[in-house]
């Protein structure tokens, strides 16, 4: 008998501005065109004014509950990824825990950044295996769109900001490649490469920052990681490119996200997208994909899913899992 973390629920929440590609083209020297080409994105959503992370992750996670059938005080944990917590202390987590009415379990933040949903799950996947918990509320939430530099036009038309939200529950199962649920897990992260992705402030300089970023020398070490990590989990859960029916990628960038298929050898037909809608949404971005996923009828029970990112640090992994 093997203990599975099978996902019971999912939900997302996106805020209600969108900002289209030619709204940018006010703000910044850029065109509709030159982002379409340079990243498939068409628009992104932005928070509200005073509105928060945990905000938009409290709403994602009301969803997934919603749609696992259970209340917030049957949750045993609460992780929130994210690079944009509303304070650097106490963790979102613990405000959404709190903005739930969650009065059981404890809840805690993984910072990743675009990596940290499939760090998050990972950690989630450790803690149902072990016993430690029974239900997980794992979240994904940013609101990036407060770190851009706004004359930064290679970076500031990449992000927009929303939330998604999975709930695991721990199954029974066969020990089987068949079995539902998280099947494997291959994280990685290189301090050498911190350059590539970063921001600018923090506890250092006593400032916020901006979001820099090295792009032409970051999708070359996207696609490669990207590919390999997938592989490699696919491995270790004992199936093949073959197997896969969904790759549920981070949306970073539509050009990363083709090269990366094809090196897996899957077709675009068989890949969720959603950068064209919702642009980079960095820890959000896989858990969103997983939602609307679901909600246009392209994810179905039985289906098994990979789900890759890479993000700052350089971090980055993959997640198999069948639905």
């Amino acid at each position: 008998m093997t203990i599975r973390a099978v996902v019971r629920g999912v939900g997302h929440y996106l805020p209600d501005r969108v900002v289209p590609n030619s709204e940018l083209e006010a703000i910044v020297e850029t065109t509709d065109e030159w982002i379409r080409t340079r990243s498939g994105i068409e628009r992104r959503h932005f928070a509200a004014e005073g509105q928060t992370t945990s905000d938009l992750a409290a709403r994602a996670a009301r969803a997934a509950l919603a749609d696992a059938g259970l209340q917030p005080d049957d949750i045993d944990t609460l992780i929130v990824a994210t690079s944009t917590a509303d304070l650097t202390f106490p963790s979102a987590a613990t405000m959404v825990q709190a903005a739930l009415g969650m009065t059981r379990g404890f809840a805690f933040d993984v910072q990743a950044v675009c990596a940290g949903f499939v760090y998050a799950l990972s950690n989630a996947d450790a803690l149902i295996r072990s016993g430690q918990a029974q239900r997980v509320l794992v979240i994904g939430a940013e609101t990036f769109s407060r770190l851009m530099d706004w004359n930064d036009r290679a970076t500031c038309v990449l992000f927009g900001d929303g939330a998604g939200a999975v709930v695991l529950e721990a199954t029974e199962s066969a020990g089987t490649s068949a079995d539902r649920g998280i099947l494997s897990t291959d994280l990685h992260s290189d301090g050498r490469f911190k350059d590539l992705l970063y921001v600018d402030g923090g506890s250092s300089t006593g400032t916020t920052g901006h979001l820099r970023m090295q792009g032409r020398e970051g999708f070359r070490h996207a696609v490669e990681k990207l590919a390999e990590t997938a592989h490699t989990a696919l491995e270790k859960a004992g199936l093949g490119a073959g197997d896969v029916d969904w790759i549920v990628p981070h949306q970073a960038n539509l050009r990363i996200i083709s090269a990366t298929a094809q090196r897996m050898q899957v077709p675009m037909d068989r890949v969720i997208l959603t950068v064209q809608d919702h642009g980079n949404t960095s820890a959000a971005s896989i858990p969103l994909a997983l939602s609307v996923g679901k909600a246009r009828g392209q994810i179905k029970e039985g289906d098994l899913l990979v789900t890759e990112a890479i993000g700052g640090g350089l971090a980055w992994g993959s997640v198999v899992l069948r639905w």
